[in-house]
């Protein structure tokens, strides 16, 4: 379960279902897969499926970023220790 106290970020529309799809994909991936490139597949392809292309998902312990995004399609947050950030761009 994720610590409520890591910060999240997020940029999309408070009534779609991208929000709880994100959670949704991002807990499965991690229960699943030990690979966070596998992860990030995971997740990258639910959205390009689901959403449309050009979805972009960074998956990993430690990173930074400094990202250009489509405006409402933004969202960082933390699956467990695992940190996800999902955009889209393009």
């Amino acid at each position: 379960m994720a610590d409520e106290n890591l910060e999240q970020i997020i940029d999309m529309p408070e009534q779609s279902d991208m929000i709880n799809d994100a959670r949704t994909q991002a807990r499965y991936a991690v229960e699943h897969f030990k690979v966070e490139s596998q992860i990030s597949n995971y997740i990258k392809k639910f959205f390009d499926e689901k959403y449309g292309p050009n979805w972009h998902c960074v998956v990993g312990k430690h990173f930074n970023s400094y990202t250009s995004y489509e405006s409402k399609r933004y969202m960082f947050f933390y699956e467990g220790q695992m940190a996800i950030l999902l955009y889209k761009m393009g």
